[in-house]
């Protein structure tokens, strides 16, 4: 029985433009102490895993390429998706490419992890579970009520509900409760219990994507194929609706970050200069002064700017879809 890291960078990062491009997504950004939180990925389950498998697409795996080959990281297999078909189905095709009785450990490569000694009690008892049979998933205690996140409603390790990204009412009551968890995104399972469950619930997606996976070339597969595969997430797919699912309660540090108060935070504790109100500058060395403005971030790239309130970070995407119609060019 071996763990396999699967390590899932088909992300776009819409929540982080314009840093964040559809020719180089967020988790290949070296914002984090000159390291991309792909490398901090990989090299964070070294330790708790046997191998490591990226899950890419055709527009990024050459930057996975890259990260892999700067952080002297050259043991490694790789699946090529044709088109992005979300995660039930990316995951599927990792587990077919091992064996059932394998353990997959599916950590999404845009996550920003700390705590060490609390991140490798909750990864062996997710290990634990998994060699039980389980589909387990690690849940984030909460510091604050945050409306970027879904919860995961829990008794101990039984899971009792999914709940969607929340308003900051629910969101502040959630923490309140004491037992609901931040959705991370991580999951441990051993490969052939999820693609029973898989079919079980899905069964056209793992129909369509054993199809899609038995006609792919050395792990990269074809676009027709490909496309038929329903779209859906792991979590609607399977997590959700399976009786064998177990949360893992973690304490260690996490953010997907996804948004820019995020990144806020994360570059504040790195001693990021901003003024006394609050502001900050990211990617320009002009001087930069902010008149009447509080926690306002100020994003500059080589074609483009973007003048946010922190605590509207959640509103870029909104900007990145109507850019995606008007101006592609510039996503």
């Amino acid at each position: 029985m071996n763990v396999i890291n699967v390590v899932l960078s088909g992300g776009v990062g819409s929540r982080l433009w314009p840093l964040s491009r559809k020719s180089r997504p967020k988790q290949y950004l070296p914002l984090f102490e000159g390291e991309t939180l792909f490398q901090k990925t990989v090299k964070r389950n070294f330790f708790y895993c046997d191998q490591i498998l990226v899950v890419g697409n055709a527009d990024n795996y050459q930057l996975s390429r890259e990260n892999l080959h700067s952080a002297n990281v050259t043991d490694y297999s790789e699946i090529i998706e044709a088109c992005p078909r979300n995660t039930a189905a990316a995951i599927a095709f990792a587990a077919f490419s091992q064996s059932p009785q394998d353990i997959l450990f599916v950590s999404p490569s845009d996550h920003l992890i700390s705590g060490k000694d609390d991140y490798e009690k909750a990864v062996m008892r997710a290990l634990e579970l998994a060699k039980d049979g389980y589909l387990v998933t690690f849940g984030l205690k909460p510091s604050h009520p945050e409306t970027g996140y879904g919860y995961i409603e829990a008794a101990g390790e039984e899971v009792l509900s999914f709940r969607e990204k929340p308003d900051l009412e629910n969101a502040k009551d959630f923490v309140k409760m004491g037992n609901f968890y931040w959705n991370s995104g991580m999951f441990c399972f051993q490969a052939g219990v999820y693609l029973r469950e898989l079919m079980k619930y899905e069964p056209e997606v793992y129909k369509k994507a054993r199809q899609a996976w038995e006609l792919s070339i050395y792990g990269q597969l074809s676009l027709e194929e490909s496309l038929q595969i329903p779209s859906i997430s792991v979590d609607y797919a399977v997590m959700e609706r399976s009786n064998r699912v177990r949360v893992v309660p973690s304490t260690f540090d996490w953010s997907d970050m996804g948004s820019f108060d995020s990144i806020y935070a994360y570059l504040q504790t790195q001693g990021h200069p901003m003024d006394e109100n609050g502001n900050m500058v990211i990617g320009s060395s002009l001087h930069t002064e902010f008149s009447g403005m509080k926690n306002t971030l100020l994003i500059q790239t080589e074609d483009a700017i973007l003048v946010l309130q922190k605590e509207q970070a959640q509103q870029v995407k909104k900007i990145y879809e109507r850019l995606e119609k008007e101006k592609p060019n510039l996503v």
